[in-house]
Order: structure tokens, then sequence, then C-alpha cells
């Protein structure tokens, strides 16, 4: 039976994966389908079961409508939402300092996480302190690996400080570079 056939047989479809996932990503996309797909079958015997009876009943058994402690119903939405690594690197922002110690946390903060391509940015607040973090980036790499999960940072960008802004108010002259222009 083709892919065809088993949509008009109604199992849900599930895209193939691309030739990029592997390995826990492969597994991840397998899980949300098989989901998706009980999730479905799930809802359909269910509008069956309710036009037997006749509707709704509230009963001793446990249904979807019970309440949900908060820690339970947080989890249930970073699985449904497929946010488990955003809040894991998130995590990773906020415990900084105990994953690369004081030192070097006083030095550098993380600025920004590129999901797709598993990059995370460092700002370092001088530029003797970006080259030590460059020359430690794949010890780095390997700690946060070990922490979130394999192949979940694949680079680090680091950035030194940034230069202050010589544009001072709304109102500039046309080619003007700032205040060291202003030699005559």
């Amino acid at each position: 039976m083709g892919a065809e056939g088993a949509a008009a047989a109604g199992g849900a479809r599930v895209p193939a994966p691309s030739a990029e996932l592997s390995g826990v990503d492969l597994a991840r996309v397998a899980l949300r389908a098989a989901r998706e797909q009980a999730r479905a079958r799930g809802a359909a015997a269910r509008q069956k079961r309710q036009a037997r009876t006749g509707g709704l009943r509230s009963g001793a058994r446990r249904d979807g409508r019970d309440p949900l402690p908060l820690g339970a119903a947080i989890e249930r939405l970073k699985t449904e939402r497929g946010w488990e690594m955003p809040m894991a690197v998130g995590g990773v922002m906020g415990r900084w300092p105990e994953l690369v110690g004081p030192d070097l946390a006083r030095h550098c903060v993380p600025q920004s996480y590129d999901e797709q391509a598993r990059v995370l940015s460092v700002r370092c607040d001088s530029t003797a302190w970006a080259t030590q973090v460059r020359l430690l980036a794949p010890q780095l790499v390997a700690r946060l690996n070990a922490d979130l999960g394999q192949g979940s940072v694949k680079l680090i960008r680091v950035r030194g400080p940034e230069a202050p802004d010589t544009r001072h108010g709304p109102l500039r002259a046309p080619g003007s570079r700032g205040p060291g222009d202003t030699y005559g």
C-alpha cells in the first residue's frame, strides 16, 4: 500500500525526515509523528463513543479535561510544542557561571542561540578575553553538549566589545564620520 493508500485508510501522513536529521533529532521527529497519530486515533474513537452514549459525561475516571499540576502542564506543553531544546538552552544561559566558571562568566555572557545552525553567540568585555574564549571554544562546546545533549551546540561565535555609538543626535552632516571628522 502506497503513501496515498495509507492516507486514504485513515492513517496520518508522516513527512519524510530530511537528510540533515540524525540520532536524537530523528527520534524526536518520529516520536512527535507517533504522538500525533495516536492523538488522531484517540480523538476519532472518543467521537464515536460520545455519539453512542449521547455526549460528554463527567465521572470518576480521569480524562483530558482534568486539571493538571503546573509542572506536568509545562512538561506537556514542552513536549507537544517541541520546546525541549530552546528551554534547555535558556537554562544554560541562566546557569552560565556554573558551566564556564566564575572567572570566565565575569568577562563574557551568552547573547543568543540560533536553533537551526546550533550556534551560541557570546559577547566578551575585552579583546583579550574574546581571544581566550576562542581558544577555549572546543572545550566549552564539549561541556555544553554534555549538559544539553550531543549535537545541541556545534559552534560558539565569540564577539569582542562593541564600539561606542559615535552618532549624537538625529541631525548629522552628510558624509560625517563622527567627532573625529572635525579636524581642520
